[in-house]
This record gives C-alpha cells, sequence and structure tokens, in this order.
C-alpha cells in the first residue's frame, strides 16, 4: 500500500506534486492548505485525509479536523499540523506513525517504535527549504518512508 503525504500547500499545488502522489492508494494532507480546491484536486487521486493548519482559517476550513486517526494496511497513523501540540503517547495509543507538518522541513526520525514523518512543504518555497513530499509504503505491516524533493 502506498500512501501519499503532503502538507503546507498554502493554496499552491504544484504538477510535480500531482505528479509524485499519482498512484497512491490514500493521501494524507498534513494541513495549511490554503483553498478546498487543492483538496478538490488531491481528492480525484485517492481517498483523501486531512487536517487542518494554522493558516486555515476560513470557513471553507472548519470543518476540517485538527487531528486524523487512521489505520491503513493495517498500521495506525495519527495526522496533526503542529508536532508541538501532540497531547497523546502515540505507542501506548497503539500509533505506529505520526504525519505532521508546520516545519516546511522534511525529515523522519524514529522514537520508541513510533515514526515521526513531516512531508515538508510542497507549496510556495520558504527560505531555502526544499519543496518536497512523502510517501509511506506498507507491507505486511512493515512501514517504509520515502521524502522526495520535488523542485
Amino acid at each position: 500500500m502506498r500512501i501519499g503525504l503532503i502538507s503546507d500547500t498554502h493554496g499552491l499545488l504544484r504538477p510535480e506534486a500531482l505528479d509524485f502522489l499519482a498512484g497512491s492508494d490514500h493521501i494524507v494532507h498534513g494541513g495549511d492548505i490554503g483553498g478546498p480546491d487543492i483538496l478538490e484536486r488531491l481528492g480525484t487521486l485517492a481517498p483523501l485525509t486531512v487536517v487542518r493548519g494554522n493558516n486555515d482559517t476560513a470557513v471553507w476550513a472548519r470543518s476540517i479536523p485538527e487531528t486524523a486517526r487512521l489505520e491503513l494496511g493495517g498500521v495506525g497513523l495519527f495526522v496533526i499540523h503542529d508536532l508541538k501540540t501532540l497531547d497523546l503517547d502515540p505507542a501506548a495509543d497503539g500509533v505506529r506513525v505520526v504525519v505532521a507538518g508546520h516545519s516546511h522541513k522534511p525529515s523522519c526520525t524514529e522514537r520508541g517504535r513510533v515514526l515521526y514523518v513531516n512531508p515538508g512543504s510542497a507549496g510556495r518555497r520558504r527560505f531555502s527549504l526544499p519543496i518536497s513530499a512523502g510517501e509511506l509504503l506498507i507491507e505486511n505491516g512493515e512501514v517504509a518512508v520515502k521524502l522526495m524533493t520535488l523542485v
């Protein structure tokens, strides 16, 4: 199973991001979406799970949750925009992967058998940070992460 990861689009959905996410079985957006059109376009590629970011303050975003919990391929995922606001113990709650955005810095670290993945920002460039997205590959309960610079 391939889960596409994207975050911090801030109203800009690049063709490179769409190409990278094509073929995903599911897509997770880690917030700071920027507009409902982004979600509509992503939703044409695969089923979509999305959380609201700190910049998603317009009326269209009010119904989007701040966190999401789901199970894909037998693996528990928790999605939140800003990792600093995480108020649960993922391992104790059966979460294997925490997906977060906000920092615009792509990263993947493992702590206590929990993977913390930030796909970075696929929207407008911030400082000298890369434009990026990521994917989770799940097979037989095992998870592999790939982060990709898009531009």
